[in-house]
């Protein structure tokens, strides 16, 4: 079911260090983000009314500028703030923020060191990623037709723009042919992650593996859940992980902020089951974020 138009709803956005109405939050044609790509960004879930470590999403995003060679001009408490007012503002008690920086329209080319950088927090209600039938029984995965760059060919280790692109595009692919969302390789043909989602995988050893985030961001979802796992003593192997290795799992999930920590069910022709590990994890998640009883079971 289609939601309304996101350029079309009630509600405040913080633009550029005030609250405006939503509506009024636009931007010229001619921004160099929009042509360039020029631009980061983050999500953050909101469980109860707290930002759940919003702190680390905004450092973060100060250091997706700085790789993309400009300075934020907030610091990390003022964007903090404006997070927690745009949520207090439009009254989201769980929901999704999101803060954009990118490069206004001062200079139209390829070079735009005096572009202005504009900020610009938005935050809506949303409950879950994934349908809460998809993640009882696990998402169905396939292998999408593009791959993650090289590290030493793209920005990598910023939450930027354009590295999305080749996610849309995979995911739109997949999505055609009934499934609901592509796995990435890596360009040494290593799986990598989904197009919005690290991926974890659980072998006959019980223990939990994880392709190493040389071409792709450590999530912060996935720091905690390697944190989870090791209070629960499983250990966690970080390690290239190949194609050919995911008949021999028995369980498989993914996760992120928007994400949370979803199983899934099918990769390509491999299916898992939705095990204890997975199970288990995702309820320390929930008790982690703080989320509601009633949304918690929603969910899982």
């Amino acid at each position: 079911m289609l939601t309304a138009p996101f350029d079309d709803r009630d509600g405040t956005i913080w633009f550029d260090g005030k609250l405006i109405p939503w509506r009024d939050a636009n931007l010229h044609v001619l921004s160099h983000g929009l042509h360039y790509a020029s631009a980061v960004f983050e999500g953050e879930r909101v469980y109860a009314g707290n930002i759940y470590k919003l702190n680390e999403h905004t450092e973060r995003l100060l250091n997706s500028g700085k790789i993309l060679g400009f300075d934020i001009p907030y610091t990390v408490e003022e964007i903090n703030a404006a997070c927690e007012a745009v949520c207090k503002d439009n009254d989201i008690v769980d929901g999704y923020v999101r803060p954009l920086a990118w490069r206004g329209s001062e200079m139209m080319g390829v070079s735009a060191q005096q572009s202005k950088i504009h900020v610009a927090i938005a935050a809506w209600a949303w409950p879950s990623y994934f349908s809460p039938e998809a993640r009882m029984k696990g998402i169905r995965l396939k292998t999408g037709p593009w791959r993650r760059p090289a590290p030493d060919t793209a920005p990598v280790m910023a939450k930027a723009a354009g590295l999305y692109m080749i996610c849309t595009m995979s995911k739109h692919a997949v999505e055609k042919d009934g499934w609901d969302d592509a796995l990435f390789l890596d360009w040494k043909g290593r799986v990598a992650e989904a197009t919005g989602a690290n991926i974890f995988l659980v072998f006959g050893d019980g223990k939990l593996h994880t392709p190493v985030p040389d071409c792709f961001l450590d999530g912060i979802t996935r720091q905690t859940v390697i944190a989870l796992a090791k209070k629960r003593d499983i250990d966690v192997i970080v390690r290239d992980i190949m194609p050919d290795e995911l008949s021999n799992a028995t369980e498989v999930f993914v996760t992120g902020t928007a994400a949370e920590i979803t199983p899934v069910g099918q990769i390509d022709d491999n299916h898992f089951i939705v095990g204890e590990i997975s199970k288990t994890l995702m309820e320390d998640y929930d008790k982690e974020v703080g989320k509601s009883p009633a949304n918690a079971a929603t969910a899982a």
